[in-house]
């Protein structure tokens, strides 16, 4: 039986609302988060990429797939490829006025992907939260956020293996007396704030609910508040990391501050 990836059911449901923009947005959400397979013209020397370039009559056009797999049918031999987020291929490609080719020809999402709908991409998942010092007053049970942030949130937060033990939702209400929900991690590594804090921004700004907003604060395993989070949040387990593997290098893109050369 075909698999059906992450991407192929949000192209699906994308494809069947053509209108609906939150399902649009889900779509481009699966994309940044996916990892991708970069056909290559040679194999990568370091972090220079050489990708393979096809010009269309909608213009210049990289292959990129969500399965090895696939691009192995699509080449029909041994290739070139070099395996990155989505994330990192959007911001490589942001401003070359060039596209994308998605599992072209081999699967249910494929999909051209132009060069604008790339540079939104990668401007919106550079988006960095801003960062404010508020005291809480009072904790909460969540109410009145839409199901689809939930769920947003939910996906997110699956992708953050080994970032933290959990996540709890909760409302809450400010010294200065103002009244949200705020998204509390629990045992958080501190070089994972950041990327944490950005991923919940993107769950809600990919659900859809453009008027909504929430916070974000990090918090240890033995603080006193943990103990209200779990009272009264909604939790989230966030997975545990992967058994390390040996592996004799870095794959192109792995390193964030050093991300892969298009030659």
């Amino acid at each position: 039986m075909t698999e059906t990836t992450p991407l192929d059911a949000a192209h699906a449901a994308m494809e069947a609302a053509p209108d609906d923009d939150a399902a649009r947005l889900r779509f481009y959400e699966r994309l940044g988060d996916n990892e991708l397979f970069l056909l290559l013209t040679e194999e990568a020397q370091g972090d220079a990429l050489s990708p393979e370039v096809f010009e269309v009559a909608d213009g210049q056009f990289v292959l990129a797939f969500d399965r090895e797999s696939r691009l192995a049918l699509f080449t029909g031999q041994p290739a070139p490829y070099a395996a990155l987020s989505g994330r990192i291929l959007s911001q490589m490609l942001a401003g070359q006025g060039v596209g994308m080719g998605l599992n072209l020809d081999v699967a249910p999402s494929s999909i051209l992907i132009p060069a604008d709908a790339l540079a939104w991409l990668s401007e919106t998942l550079r988006h960095a939260p801003d960062e404010i010092t508020s005291r809480i007053s009072e904790i909460s049970v969540p109410s009145g956020l839409p199901e689809a942030v939930i769920s947003a949130l939910d996906t997110k937060l699956a992708t953050a293996s080994g970032y933290a033990q959990a996540a709890y939702l909760v409302g809450v209400v400010y010294e200065n007396g103002a009244r949200g929900h705020l998204l509390g991690f629990v045992g958080a590594r501190p070089a994972t704030q950041t990327a944490l804090a950005k991923a919940a921004g993107e769950a809600l700004t990919f659900s859809g609910n453009e008027a909504g907003s929430i916070d974000v604060a990090f918090f240890d395993e033995a603080d006193r508040i943990t103990a209200k989070l779990d009272r009264f949040g909604l939790r989230f387990d966030l997975p545990k990391p992967p058994e390390p593997e040996v592996v004799g290098n870095i794959a192109p893109g792995s390193d964030p501050d050093k991300p892969p050369i298009l030659r």
